[in-house]
């Protein structure tokens, strides 16, 4: 991120915007992954489900993000699902627009689909494309988005490689190292991230990592980082999940993101896992980098964490100061109305 784009951040915050923005543009999606948080009945904080939205296509799904975009300004958009791929003819006509207005676009997909021809020449366009670790395993996972069929679709593109480690990967030793050999050496991955399965209080899944495998997932990834150049993860960020944020309050990506499900009105809380993440296992890579950022002091003093708690609490009273006055306004302009009103009425007996 530039400096320049660090500022614009810092004054969404100040002003009591969030600059991220994250929208499920569908409730559809041809795989039916097992861990799958979208699909949790929960994600949404109970009462219904993603499938269970009313959701858009055509034009009307456009001008939807569009009017959304225009509303909150956000600096960077992250469009995922369900599977974005499945409103590949919306996507079309969304990414030109997007870019026309300096937004910086985040396609998240499985890649059960051919990417758009001419991706790969669009800067402001970052895809990150999802992999359920090496090919046995993820083929029956993530079918029909199998390995096959994923390095045909991405054949001529600049992708991120995605792959969220869980439990089951990390008891076969020197798993994540094979996974970093197969997809390196490809011309179209440009960088590889890891995040570490992130569950909801109270489950019992198979993917979730014991403490001892969460701990070899670290020392695997700080080790790798310098094998494979392409696994884009920073020391600190690395280092950071064995210490993740203990609340949605705690969590510098989750107070400066909004995420919209796909009737592009429900709001998606406490973060992208919606439900009751538990926020002690948490490995989401973005909040892990985020926090990274945050734990680092300015001159060796000041947290950079303390700065931007400062700024969201500066940020919100302002943005309450602001509803306030709207609301004056608007009760100053009804009693205006009906003065006029009462004038008129007057005249005419």
């Amino acid at each position: 991120m530039y400096t320049s784009e660090i500022i614009q951040a810092w004054g969404k915050i100040l002003k009591g915007e969030q600059p991220s923005l994250s929208i499920e543009i569908t409730r559809e999606c041809p795989l039916r992954c097992p861990g799958c948080y979208a699909y949790e009945d929960a994600h949404l904080g109970g009462g219904q489900t993603l499938r269970q939205l009313i959701d858009r296509k055509g034009q009307a799904l456009v001008d939807g993000v569009l009017e959304i975009v225009d509303r909150l300004k956000p600096l960077h958009l992250s469009i995922v699902g369900g599977d974005p791929l499945v409103r590949y003819r919306e996507l079309e006509l969304l990414l030109p627009q997007l870019f026309a207005r300096g937004i910086h676009v985040q396609v998240v997909t499985s890649a059960f689909r051919t990417l758009g021809a001419g991706w790969a020449d669009m800067p402001l366009l970052h895809v990150a494309v999802s992999i359920d670790g090496l090919q046995p395993e993820h083929d029956v996972r993530r079918a029909p988005a199998t390995y096959e069929r994923i390095l045909k679709n991405i054949m001529g593109q600049s992708v991120t490689l995605h792959c969220t480690v869980t439990g089951q990967m990390m008891k076969r030793p020197g798993y994540l190292a094979e996974f970093l050999e197969f997809w390196t050496p490809r011309p179209e991955i440009k960088k590889v991230w890891f995040s570490l399965f992130t569950p909801q209080v109270g489950d019992d899944l198979p993917e979730m990592l014991t403490s001892a495998e969460r701990a070899q997932a670290i020392a695997d990834m700080l080790v790798l980082r310098k094998q494979y150049p392409k696994l884009d993860m920073p020391e600190a960020l690395i280092r950071q999940f064995a210490s993740p944020p203990h609340s949605p309050q705690d969590c510098v990506f989750a107070q400066t993101t909004r995420t919209l499900s796909a009737d592009l009105t429900t709001e998606i809380t406490p973060c992208q896992f919606g439900g009751t993440p538990d926020c002690e296992s948490c490995g989401c890579v973005a909040s892990m980098g985020l926090a990274s950022v945050a734990a680092h002091k300015l001159g060796g003093f000041i947290p950079v964490g303390a700065i931007f708690n400062a700024s969201i609490r500066i940020g919100r009273a302002r943005a309450k100061s602001r509803t306030k006055q709207q609301a004056k306004e608007t009760q100053r302009r009804l009693r205006a109305n009906e003065e006029a009103w009462a004038h008129q009425d007057g005249r005419g007996a």
